[in-house]
């Protein structure tokens, strides 16, 4: 059938959000600043007052939904939650507490979660919720004790005192008061959190809401500490805000009151992703959020399949490793397929690029399903910045970053090869906490954010098209040739040419003659393709011929579409050991650490450039 014949591909599902509009500025010292030519929106006080609106127009919806360990949801409607919310508050004013003195959270996402996090915002006193792995799977407890230190929290809630109980005894708990549910570890003498539950509302917190600008410190929201210490950053009402005014300022149509927006999320609060942007935007859309307990990794993805069977999101979000996960359930499964297309009118990814022919299947099954295809979104920012770029139109395209959000100004800047991103505007943080030196250097002169990636336009005659991701500067290395090689590209093209063998990986090869990858291996995937069963060891399946037949096959593919030494990868090496926290390899986020693995695994970085050639490592021809 000739390219004239072929059917048409089915239309998009319609996306209520304006297409890009710029505004684009040459300098001459070769920066480009790009910014929305949509005013920003306008501003709302801020989150607690969100949600007295939010009450006062439907207490009895329900706000966030739980499952119960027998099973069943539970569920806090938006009039129990602020109710909660102001008894919480005036618990805290009663201990004392107010913008010196914060409310560090220990534990995942949940009711009791959100309930300490909105209260403590009435009351004027900053949140910092902390990545749980740095509590429940870190050995030395290192990262946790930094946070804490630099925090200085004056209470610290854990949901449960038994689980957290090593966490807690790891820090000094000197004049910190603990709240957990269940009244353990007794010999810390830890508060209830049902008491807090029923004090009684103050005669002060009127006054400490009324006093909440946007320069109060909402919140202490810590980096991922992939390259050192996790840092403290500072975010405002101010910050949290003008995120809601620059995503309302781009949709093309007022929301409906009596239409309630159905969510579905995985991802942790300690996050900008899940705990400013998707929260805040459920609270703003009057919205129900369902809390799931599942996680894109096998053994804990069943959970994730099993609420989609019952909750029909209006939207899904999620790493590029979920939607493969998903593809394959929805694929053997029609009424998982129908629950998850009933009311879905878009997805989002974030975290990795999603590859072309996981787009594809989604796509695929959406067609199957609703006779449609679903757009794909993405959204790009920083624990500094929030959300800075997003693709709000409809592109057949995948890999971009977006466009800038109203009231945000992007520069990129000159730097060796690439173009540095750089960011201003009323979503970046005044700063780091108690760290002016650090604070100092993460600003240019201008004051714009230098975020240390690289991004450039897919098109520079026609900038609406979008940007592109283009690596991390600083990750970036040259062979012994001198050729430049741009290791955020390489990484997500060679997963997707590897898709779905390959999760992740990091990439050798400074002055030396040729690249050479250590990756991490879909077990679930090699074993497939090595054709084993379910008693075959993680070692026998990486060292399956079929194995590294696919690799050579998909990677050789892969060195001749790039066509040149900065992309053609010689070498691989399969690991089965994970990515440590501890060793600094990995944040909770799931991003790499180039360097420290490297570092971290130089034995086998150096096996990697071995002759000959070691029997576990993979050549390609």
């Amino acid at each position: 059938m000739s390219l004239a014949e072929a059917a048409p591909l089915p239309p998009f599902k319609e996306l209520k959000q304006k297409p890009p509009k710029l505004n684009i500025t040459r300098k001459v010292d070769g920066s480009v600043i790009i910014e929305s030519a949509y005013p920003l929106g306008e501003f709302k006080h801020a989150v607690p007052h969100i949600l007295e609106e939010r009450a006062d127009a439907h207490a009895d919806r329900p706000f966030i939904c739980q499952r119960t360990a027998e099973g069943p949801w539970r569920h806090v409607t938006y009039g129990q939650a602020n109710e909660l919310a102001d008894r919480i508050a005036s618990a805290l004013i009663g201990k004392g507490m107010g913008q010196d003195t914060p409310l560090m959270i220990l534990s995942s996402n949940s009711i009791e979660h959100a309930m300490m996090m909105l209260g403590a915002m009435k009351a004027q006193v900053p949140v910092a919720p902390i990545s749980v792995p740095y509590s429940l799977m870190s050995s030395d407890h290192s990262k946790l004790k930094h946070v804490f230190s630099l925090t200085k929290p004056k209470m610290i809630f854990a949901d449960s005192g038994a689980l957290y109980e090593k966490a807690l005894k790891a820090l000094d708990l000197s004049g910190v008061t603990v709240v957990t549910m269940d009244g353990a570890p007794a010999d810390l003498s830890p508060l209830i959190y049902e008491t807090l539950c029923a004090t009684p509302v103050s005669a002060e917190l009127r006054a400490r809401m009324d006093g909440i600008t946007h320069d109060t410190v909402a919140k202490y929201l810590f980096t991922s500490g992939s390259t050192g210490m996790p840092k403290g950053v500072i975010q405002t009402q101010r910050m949290l805000m003008a995120q809601l005014a620059a995503q309302e300022a781009i949709r093309t149509e007022d929301p409906d009151p009596d239409d309630v927006p159905v969510s579905l999320e995985w991802m942790p609060w300690n996050h900008i992703s899940a705990g400013n942007i998707s929260f805040n935007n459920n609270l703003n859309s009057g919205g129900t959020v369902y809390l799931d307990n599942g996680k894109p990794v096998p053994g804990m993805f069943e959970e994730t399949i099993r609420n989609l069977r019952e909750v029909s999101p209006r939207v899904f979000g999620s790493a590029p490793v979920a939607f493969a996960m998903l593809a394959d359930a929805m694929e053997q499964d029609a009424e998982l397929r129908k629950s998850f297309f009933r009311n879905l009118e878009y997805m989002g990814y974030g975290g990795a690029t999603l590859s072309s022919d996981l787009y594809d299947r989604m796509q695929a099954l959406a067609t199957e399903e609703t006779g449609e295809r679903i757009p794909l979104t993405t959204m790009y920012g920083a624990t500094e910045t929030q959300g800075i770029t997003v693709v709000h139109w409809i592109t057949e395209r995948v890999g971009l970053i977006g466009l800038p959000l109203p009231g945000m100004q992007l520069k990129l800047v000159p730097n060796g090869t690439k173009m540095e991103v750089r960011v201003k505007g009323p979503m970046v943080t005044p700063g780091y906490l108690r760290d002016e030196k650090k604070t100092a250097e993460a600003f240019d002169e201008e004051g714009f954010y230098k975020l240390g990636d690289a991004a450039k336009f897919l098109d520079e005659a026609r900038p609406e098209l979008g940007l592109v991701f283009d690596g991390r500067v600083t990750e970036d290395f040259k062979l012994s040739s001198g050729t430049w090689v741009s290791t955020g590209t390489l990484r997500a093209d060679l997963v997707a040419a590897t898709s779905p063998l390959i999760q992740d990986a990091v990439i050798a090869g400074l002055d030396k003659p040729y690249i050479a990858v250590l990756a991490w291996p879909n077990i679930e995937a090699a074993r497939r393709i090595a054709g084993l069963g379910p008693d075959a060891s993680p070692q026998e399946i990486v060292s399956a011929p079929a194995v590294a037949d696919y690799l050579r096959e998909k990677v050789g593919a892969h060195n001749k579409a790039g066509g040149g030494s900065s992309t053609r990868v010689r070498r691989i090496h399969l690991m089965l050991e994970p990515p440590s926290i501890d060793g600094h390899e990995i944040t909770d986020k799931g991003y790499v650490n180039q360097q420290a693995t490297l570092s971290r695994r130089a034995e086998l970085a150096e096996k990697l450039y071995q002759d000959p050639c070691p029997p576990d490592v993979i050549e390609i021809g």
